[in-house]
């Protein structure tokens, strides 16, 4: 009887480790994470929609969700204006000094005359904010570079908010005045600084 209960016990023990063994390795095709979930990867085939693309095309007369939120700061690329909800005020000024010190510098430097950090470890040479191209280039153009890159320089759109962006033209537009300026375009007040020799403290 013993050996009868003993034998029993010892099948029963083993066909819970076979259930369990199975169990467990049937498991695995329900764990999914993000590199195994169901996906289309980039221009990839499909069998599901008639055309046989997976990337489908923007319905007509809808917006990318987001995408208008910040319409009042998007000018044209020619455009020399700033938007009318950006005044250029000494806060701004400050704000695009400071945003510029953290995204800029490290490849325009901090004169805007191309000679960043990473130029100086060997990277390569972004023009000069003083040539007489871009001191001539729409404020536009620059929100437009800041946004979506140009030649070696990735867009920025991710990491800027727009409204920095346009803090960020305007410091440019400071630099930029800061060594083309002409003494007569000063104030009076500062002309007369200039010209008792205040000006250097």
């Amino acid at each position: 009887m013993n050996s009868l209960r003993a034998k029993f016990t010892r099948v029963m023990l083993l066909a819970g480790v076979a259930c369990s063994a199975v169990a467990i390795g049937g498991c695995d095709h329900l764990r999914q994470d993000m590199g195994t979930q169901p996906k289309y990867l980039p221009l990839e085939p499909s069998d599901f929609f008639q055309d046989g693309r997976s990337e489908r095309p923007l319905l007509e007369n809808t917006v990318a969700r987001g995408a208008v939120a910040n319409d009042d700061l998007l000018l044209p690329k020619d455009s020399n204006a700033f938007p009318a909800s950006v005044p250029v005020t000494q806060e701004l000024l400050e704000r695009g000094k400071e945003r510029y010190g953290a995204y800029c510098t490290p490849c325009h430097g901090l004169q805007g005359d191309g000679n960043g950090m990473v130029v100086m470890r060997g990277m390569k040479r972004p023009p000069s904010y003083h040539s007489e191209r871009l001191r001539e280039s729409a404020n536009g153009y620059f929100y437009d570079v800041i946004t979506n890159g140009f030649g070696q320089m990735y867009g920025y759109a991710a990491q800027i908010p727009p409204r920095d962006r346009w803090a960020i033209v305007a410091y440019v537009r400071a630099l930029q005045l800061s060594r083309n300026a002409h003494a007569a375009d000063l104030p009076v007040e500062l002309r007369q600084k200039l010209s008792s020799g205040d000006g250097a403290k």
